[in-house]
């Protein structure tokens, strides 16, 4: 009888150290699954992020090698430009040497990069300053980028507000003979929000403070008026 007991206690035993074995390794195997899902998720977010964070842009066509601004004109001196559409200066600057601009371009001494950055994103309840440099990109795609900057300063909205909405800038940009659809809806996609931080980080980079700023050759024009921009690209070109 105790013979038979001692078996059946054994073999007791044996079960439950079966069990406890099967029940560690479905324990492991769960384990491995979730840090699996984890590095897969992980994975995920970084390449999301180093994306976002990394340098992958689509520019727009018209952009330079760097695909830092959209380039206007080809004479042998630089001038560089760095906007952002919701500056009080900027939209200063546009009408006070805008046309000084557009004439050293039509005369073939300039080639203009115009960066439109997005410095002021914090006055703008809907990062207004990202989204009119994104439209800004659709415009180049469209072939005005110089028009629609221009209508974008003439109705530039107030600081600290919401800025203009898609819808606005959408009407803008058929005003100044885009195709309404497909500036539409490159404008509503964002295409070229990742092209306005590029733009802006790249800025930030190259110690650009502040907007406007104007280079000519490199060198920072400080005092913007016409008379000013036109004498440093005379002393540019000798």
């Amino acid at each position: 009888m105790s013979s038979r007991k001692g078996r059946k206690d054994a073999a007791r035993v044996v079960r439950e150290q079966l069990a406890r074995e099967q029940r560690r390794k479905r324990t492991l195997w769960i384990s491995l699954g979730a840090v699996v899902v984890l590095v897969i998720a992980g994975l995920i977010g970084w390449s999301a992020w180093s994306g976002q964070r990394g340098g992958e842009f689509t520019p727009p066509p018209g952009a330079n090698d760097a695909g830092t601004g959209i380039v206007v004109g080809s004479g042998p001196v630089t001038i560089d430009i760095y906007e952002d559409y919701l500056c009080p200066a900027c939209k200063q600057f546009e009408q006070t040497s805008g046309e000084t601009i557009n004439q050293l371009v039509s005369e073939g001494k300039v080639r203009v990069v115009y960066h439109p950055v997005a410095y002021l994103n914090r006055y703008s309840s809907t990062e207004y300053s990202t989204r009119s440099s994104a439209a800004a990109g659709c415009a180049a795609e469209g072939g005005r980028f110089t028009e629609f900057g221009k209508a974008l300063f003439e109705r530039q909205p107030p600081e600290g507000g919401a800025g203009l909405s898609d819808d606005q800038l959408i009407d803008i940009g058929a005003e100044v003979g885009l195709d309404r659809d497909a500036f539409g809806s490159c404008v509503r996609e964002g295409k070229y929000k990742s092209w306005t931080a590029h733009v802006t980080d790249e800025a930030s980079r190259a110690n650009v403070t502040g907007t406007p700023t104007v280079l000519v050759d490199g060198e920072a024009v400080q005092d913007w008026r016409p008379e000013n921009i036109t004498a440093a690209v005379e002393a540019a070109g000798r």
